[in-house]
């Protein structure tokens, strides 16, 4: 192979499943909803919130994708709703996070807008509405972060009390907690009849993973490579170690199904299996293309919301906040921007269902000293991104490669990284390392019916002029609609938000010394 010209895999569509089946679900949901508008109103529906570390899209075996089992994550598909076009809001674990508690686009979120952030107090999270609202809330594991809650005028954790049962043995590289002893602990501490919106961070599957010898195994010759990198043995081997961190996550999350069973509770939870981004590698996070931001949905509501159902709308994560809030029965606050899915959930039947929901937009600030500032418009037939700073390295600011100490975990560490730098000149390699580490234009354009791994930018082909400006139109429309600063005009200070990472502040002791000073200003100005 010369270059990244392959598509990883086919998508999997799997739209008529069970049609039988679902006839009969819808009917007894249709009941069921009928019954609680006429009689006594409905209880209040828990939640269960779970999110892998870094996981992107096709891996899930509800996705196709045969080198990874998540039969748990595949339960939740095939009982409740398979999304087949969800993003998070950015392609980076601490704007991610807030944005899905706040419901709100990343670049509303100021200091909460960059990795090792902080989530200001001003900007409400679901959790703490439901909490308000006689909810029972709490988090185990990852949560919202990584970041410092106080410098934001917090005192609690944005996702709830923190629920954190050690885990004996766990295997290499598994992070030494046991969420499903957390959630049981949860559980008991809550009042009588005391609904309960639980968040289920993992940490897996998050780089560095388990550097588990695959030599010996049938599956590294097997094992699907994307697009945007070369199919090497060390790739693939690092392929395989990300999956067994997935299909960790899959395990314990098939341990919480089981707690909710033997609770009798299952079917009085709406269960949401999600990403926070997508998987650590170069293109994906920490990137606007699928690989970065767009992730698995699964939803499942019991008998509420009919089974079975595969829906082709645009999800952006922050949906999840007004989704929630409103199957509580509670009002939405105005500035979240996120749009409740409660519609899709109760629907009878699956593929595109909401007219409006054709689009989704993502954005970009900062990954650790990592600043290439970026907004991406996706449509079901291509990907336009806006580079604000394109005259920086996107991998690193104004550096160019090899990449400095200073440049992401993600764009370095990973085998993948490792590979294209070392083998840059290898002509068999080269083109998968302009993709990942050189300079990109001020505007992207990819038209996925071709190119699905996004690796042929048309941005330049006069051929697809008319289309480019009609999605830098719309794009910028809703970013002026959701004040994103970047468009409206107010001042822009991305790249000035104060970073709690210990190993960026040692290696900028004076800007870190300026920061505190400013956040102590900020603090007896709040008093």
């Amino acid at each position: 192979m010369s270059g990244p010209t392959r598509s990883w895999r086919q998508d999997t569509r799997r739209t008529s499943r069970r049609p039988a089946r679902n006839r009969w679900l819808a009917l007894v949901a249709a009941l069921a909803f009928f019954a609680c508008e006429v009689g006594a109103p409905a209880p209040r529906p828990n939640f269960l919130f779970c999110i892998s570390d870094d996981q992107s899209w096709r891996d899930a075996g509800a996705y196709g994708n045969p080198d990874v089992a998540t039969p748990n994550f595949d339960r939740i598909a095939d009982e409740g709703i398979l999304f087949r076009h969800a993003f998070a809001p950015s392609p980076s674990c601490t704007p991610s996070r807030g944005a899905i508690l706040t419901g709100q686009d990343m670049w509303r979120l100021r200091e909460g807008s960059v990795l090792h952030g902080t989530l200001p107090s001003d900007l409400s999270t679901y959790p703490e509405i439901l909490a308000a609202a006689g909810y029972h809330v709490g988090h185990t594991g990852k949560g919202w972060g990584p970041g410092q809650i106080v410098p934001g005028g917090r005192t609690d954790h944005p996702a709830g009390p923190r629920y954190a049962e050690r885990l004996e043995n766990a295997p290499v590289g598994i992070a030494p907690l046991d969420y499903a002893a957390g959630f049981r602990r949860f559980l008991d501490e809550r009042g009588d009849d005391q609904p309960f919106a639980f968040w289920f961070g993992a940490l897996e599957p998050h780089y560095p993973y388990r550097g588990h010898d695959w030599s010996g195994s049938e599956r590294l010759a097997d094992v699907g490579v994307p697009g945007y990198l070369p199919a090497t043995a060390g790739i693939r081997s690092e392929l395989l170690d990300y999956y067994f961190e997935i299909e960790w996550f899959d395990a314990q999350l098939g341990q919480l199904i089981e707690t909710l069973t033997q609770r009798g509770e299952l079917d009085d939870t709406i269960i949401v299996v999600t990403s926070d981004n997508g998987m650590a590698a170069p293109r994906a996070k920490a990137s606007l293309y699928d690989a970065g931001t767009r992730v698995p949905l699964a939803i499942r509501w019991g008998m509420r919301a009919p089974g079975g159902r595969v829906v082709e709308d645009f999800v952006n994560l922050i949906d999840i906040a007004p989704t929630f809030l409103e199957a509580a029965g509670l009002s939405v606050p105005a500035d979240m921007t996120g749009r409740s899915l409660l519609p899709i959930l109760l629907a009878s039947r699956g593929g595109r269902l909401d007219p409006q929901r054709d689009f989704v937009a993502t954005g970009y600030e900062r990954h650790g000293a990592d600043a290439y500032p970026s907004r991406a418009m996706r449509t079901f037939d291509y990907l336009y991104i806006r580079n604000y700073e394109p005259d920086r390295w996107p991998t690193a600011p104004n550096r160019p490669p090899p990449l400095p100490p200073e440049a992401s975990a993600e764009a370095k560490a990973t085998q993948g990284a490792q590979v294209l730098m070392r083998l840059r000149e290898d002509p068999e390699i080269a083109p998968f390392a302009a993709l990942a580490f050189d300079r990109r234009g001020p505007e992207e354009l990819y038209a996925l019916a071709g190119d699905p791994d996004q690796l042929h930018d048309l941005a330049a082909d006069p051929a697809y002029a008319e289309i480019k400006q009609s999605l830098a139109a719309r794009l910028t429309a809703y970013l002026r609609a959701t004040a994103d600063p970047r468009e409206t005009g107010q001042p822009i200070r991305f790249d000035d938000y104060p970073s709690y990472d210990a190993r960026w502040r040692r290696n900028h002791p004076e800007t870190a010394k300026e920061w505190d000073r400013v956040v102590r200003s900020s603090h007896q100005h709040r008093r």
